[in-house]
């Protein structure tokens, strides 16, 4: 029977099946932060659980992490206790932590790939909707609840239901300045956010293939957003040369062997899906988005569409914008790179490459935020520090830091943000906050400009 890169991996890790319901589907890698653990940490502690295999965790302080000051003592009370608490339960049930001011600490969707940790074929797990990161190396990955975070700990293991398979396949040639973030932008702008409710999604397609790891990450990282459980990417040539030499990859006789199985995986041909998708790289620019969720995005030189619906108008209304009018030319204040979407070095490579030599507009506050200290020492050691210092860029220490209003970092009531994280919902990023969602290269252009622009003028 022909199957899908989804059935592989998935078939592969089922350890039972329920008699006309659910499967136990054995799960390789768990991932933890400081937010949705204690709780479980909590339950499993006043039932005298064990956790079972506290090696296949891995675990780090990444969405109250301020990113100014690492050094010193976390300054919010809230923030400081989580943090304590993550040290605390770690060191008790012998898991590995990288905590604030170590060496891998990071985002969890940054540091985890970057360390090997993540790896092709495998099913993992976090307590953080943005898990479907991990599946741009083909893996299975998706976020969780609390309860089931403490299922994780006691068996290694979760009762599912198998999700239905969608594809979304991408061919031709992108336009000049379209990156992976225009890409899932224009996919969740055209299917709509609930349109991977129930599913599993996977992208095909030259495009896909095309991209780096980092690129793929950034896709994958947003198939939450359209409502799928996760979004991957077959694993090829770019994924194992991403994977070698890092430090928890397999080395030498034992990463090649890992390698003969991970080239099984992708989809054979002519495998069902229940759903598809197709679309011409042609058609994609550069996006921005003008509403409060991430489907409603417009290409560049396009205007906003009407729409009579009091929902739609609503967020109109929030976000101070008109049916009819285009957002190229509009005044921002702030500036946003960074979050699990887009942290990575190459992303400040992009955003450097276009600053360099010019200077932020008088009107712009510029955070650049690294994914991990890993991407923090590269920003320094390729001299992207100075040529983003020169600009009059400000470059943080790594976190969540203003994807999201949990730590220091907020955007003030009725401003505008262009950022580069992955959700633009009301007060995501501060209370009355207003969130624009673009590339790295369209929020460089911006705090540049002081305003959005067609950049593909800049670029033709």
């Amino acid at each position: 029977m022909k199957k899908t890169l989804f059935d592989k991996v998935w078939d592969a890790h089922v350890v039972d099946t329920v008699e006309n319901g659910p499967q136990v589907l054995y799960i390789d890698k768990h991932l933890i932060h400081e937010v949705t653990s204690p709780q479980a940490f909590n339950e499993l502690e006043e039932r005298n659980i064990p956790v079972f295999r506290p090696q296949q965790i891995a675990a780090t302080a990444d969405h109250n992490t301020p990113t100014l000051e690492q050094h010193l003592p976390v300054k919010d009370e809230l923030s400081r206790k989580q943090l304590a608490q993550l040290s605390e339960n770690c060191r008790k049930n012998n898991i590995t932590l990288y905590e604030l001011g170590h060496k891998y600490n990071g985002i969890v969707h940054v540091m985890a790939p970057e360390l090997g940790i993540t790896q092709p074929g495998m099913t993992m797990v976090c307590g953080d909707s943005h898990t479907s990161t991990h599946g741009a190396f083909g893996t299975i990955a998706f976020g969780i609840g609390t309860s089931q975070v403490a299922q994780v700990f006691a068996s290694q293991c979760l009762l599912l239901s198998k999700p239905k398979s969608l594809r979304v396949t991408v061919n031709g040639t992108l336009k000049n300045g379209v990156l992976s973030k225009d890409v899932i932008l224009y996919i969740i702008s055209k299917l709509g956010t609930n349109s991977g409710t129930g599913y599993f999604c996977e992208y095909a397609g030259d495009v896909f293939e095309k991209m780096s790891m980092e690129g793929r990450m950034t896709v994958c990282n947003m198939s939450i957003e359209m409502g799928a459980r996760g979004g991957m990417i077959a694993p090829d040539e770019t994924t194992f040369d991403y994977v070698k030499g890092r430090e928890f990859a397999p080395k030498n006789e034992a990463f090649d062997k890992k390698v003969a199985y991970w080239k099984t995986l992708p989809t054979d041909d002519g495998a069902p899906f229940d759903k598809e998708y197709f679309f011409d790289a042609e058609d994609i620019e550069p996006m921005v988005t003008y509403g409060t969720n991430p489907g409603m995005g417009i290409k560049i030189s396009d205007t906003i569409p009407v729409n009579n619906d009091p929902s739609f108008k609503k967020s109109l209304q929030y976000m101070n914008f008109e049916a009819g009018k285009s957002l190229i030319d509009t005044p921002i204040n702030f500036v946003f790179i960074g979050s699990c979407t887009n942290s990575r070095i190459e992303d400040f490579r992009v955003a450097a490459d276009y600053v360099k030599g010019k200077k932020k507009a008088k009107n712009v506050t510029a955070w650049l935020v690294p994914g991990s200290k890993q991407v923090e020492t590269q920003i320094i050691e390729e001299g992207l520090k100075d040529i983003f210092n020169d600009a009059g860029f400000e470059l943080r220490q790594p976190g969540c830091s203003a994807c999201l209003a949990m730590n220091d970092d907020k955007i003030p009531q009725n401003e505008y943000c262009v950022s580069t994280s992955n959700r633009n919902f009301e007060g995501r990023q501060g209370q009355g906050a207003r969130t624009i969602l673009a590339s790295p290269l369209m929020a460089a252009a911006t705090a540049i400009e002081g305003k959005i622009i067609d950049i593909t003028k800049q670029l033709n």
